[in-house]
C-alpha cells in the first residue's frame, strides 16, 4: 500500500508522510515526477485546482498506490492585491473518490505581485526579494513572512488532514458530491 505524491519537493512529500503515518500508518509514502499540466506558478482558483487534481490523479494511477496526493501553491489577485493560497486534492486509486480543500491564504507582499503576474514563480521572486535559496523546498514563504510561526509543512499537513475527513468518516459524507 502507498502514497504517492505528485512532486519530488521534500516541502511537500514530508507533509503527506506525516499526516499518512497518523491516520494510516500501513502506507508507505513516496514522491513522483508527473506534470501538473499548469503554468509553473497557477493564477486564480481554478487553475490551481486543476494543477492539484491532475497531479493527484497522476499519482493514483502509478503502480501501487493506494492513495494519490497532489498540492499546487497558487496565487489568488483582487483588486490589485495577491494571495498566496494551496489546493491539496487527494484521489483514493481503488474507487477514484476526489478530495480537495485550500489552504489558509497569505497577502503577498505588493512588490512581489507584478513579477507574478508576469510569470515567474512566487517561491523564486521571494528569493530574490528576501535573499534566501530555495525557499519552497523549506518553509516557503509562507515560513518567511510569519517568522516560522506557520510554515509551509504545516499548512500543506493542516489541508490534507481537512481534505481526508469525508474518508475517515464515510458515513458522515455519504450522499455528498465528492468532486469526481
Amino acid at each position: 500500500m502507498r502514497g504517492i505524491v505528485g512532486s519530488l519537493n521534500p516541502g511537500k512529500v514530508q507533509p503527506v508522510r506525516d499526516v499518512f503515518a497518523v491516520l494510516y500508518p500501513e502506507l508507505e509514502v513516496r514522491g513522483a515526477a508527473v506534470p501538473s499540466g499548469v503554468p509553473d506558478q497557477p493564477i486564480g482558483v481554478g487553475e490551481t485546482r486543476r494543477g492539484a487534481v491532475n497531479r493527484a490523479r497522476r499519482a493514483a494511477r502509478l503502480d501501487g498506490a493506494t492513495w494519490g496526493v497532489g498540492l499546487e501553491g497558487g496565487v489568488r489577485v483582487e483588486r490589485g492585491q495577491g494571495w498566496l493560497f494551496g489546493v491539496v486534492a487527494a484521489v483514493r486509486a481503488g474507487d477514484g473518490l476526489l478530495l480537495c480543500t485550500r489552504t489558509a491564504e497569505l497577502p503577498i507582499p505588493p512588490a512581489a505581485l507584478p513579477r507574478v503576474l508576469a510569470g515567474e514563480e512566487l517561491g523564486r521572486v521571494m528569493d530574490d526579494i528576501l535573499g534566501t535559496r530555495d525557499l519552497k523546498r523549506g518553509v516557503g514563504t509562507v515560513g518567511a513572512l510569519t517568522g516560522g510561526l506557520v510554515t509551509r509543512p504545516a499548512v500543506w499537513a493542516q489541508a490534507l488532514s481537512l481534505a481526508l475527513a469525508p474518508a475517515l468518516h464515510p458515513a458522515l459524507y455519504s450522499g455528498q458530491p465528492n468532486g469526481r
